[in-house]
């Protein structure tokens, strides 16, 4: 069965959570404080997604999400918050989240970004190519890897997913909504904005520097181009 974590401390609302991710076939592990569900993570290395909530009584959650991916690359993570402003969406996509839901939030729409995540995370299966090489990168779709001049650089599943769409479509310029419907899912209901802080999170990553982009270019008005 499929592991899911939820970092939740108000009992109400991850019992609620609890009962629908059982319903929809997920092992739901609960934790209550970040400290906790770091340790249910090392018990549990097995889990795929993590549901973290922001305002926690020890760590918020975006230092639960940072502990997190100092250590694994692939969990899928999604930050739940009662605040809606912008700058807390963009603070937990750049400390390394996939996805986020600003509360009161649907508990069939969570399932689905669920399910999406839990999607990506296997699609790698299916790949016939095994490696995508342009200019300094090579991107091994069996390992889920890439490397810059021979120098391994730690992807997210988002991140992966979408330098995998800019080396399967080189030179190409990719819309926005492209870009949302091929890693997120065409069902995905989220906002655009969330294809940018993914796009400065990966520049920060591959880029020799980020103020003068030359692989991931962007067209102004539209969308971003991969020219390596």
């Amino acid at each position: 069965m499929k592991k899911v974590l939820i970092l939740e401390d108000e009992l109400n609302i991850r019992s609620f959570v609890v009962i629908n991710l059982r319903r929809a076939g997920y092992d739901a592990i609960e934790a209550a404080t970040g400290q906790e569900a770091l340790d249910k993570l090392a018990e549990n290395p097995d889990i795929g997604v993590a549901i973290l909530d922001v305002m926690l009584p020890d760590i918020d959650g975006f230092e639960v999400c940072r502990n997190i991916r100092t250590t694994n690359k692939t969990i899928g993570i999604i930050m739940l918050t009662a605040r809606s402003q912008e700058m807390d969406k963009v603070t937990g996509l750049m400390t390394g989240a996939d996805d986020y839901m600003t509360k009161p939030f649907s508990p069939a729409e969570l399932t689905a970004r669920i399910d999406a995540l839990y999607r990506r995370i296997g699609n790698s299966a299916s790949d016939n190519v095994e490696e995508l090489k342009q200019g300094p990168f090579t991107l091994n779709v069996r390992n889920r890897t890439l490397d810059k001049a021979g120098t391994r650089i730690k992807l997210t599943q988002v991140e992966y997913a979408i330098m995998k769409l800019f080396m399967q479509n080189p030179s190409r310029a990719l819309s926005r909504e492209d870009i949302l419907a091929s890693v997120w899912g065409r069902d995905y209901d989220g906002e655009l904005k969330i294809v940018d802080v993914n796009i400065r999170r990966l520049r920060i990553k591959i880029e020799d520097d980020t103020a003068n982009p030359v692989y991931v270019t962007t067209v102004w008005g539209f969308g971003y181009k991969w020219g390596a």
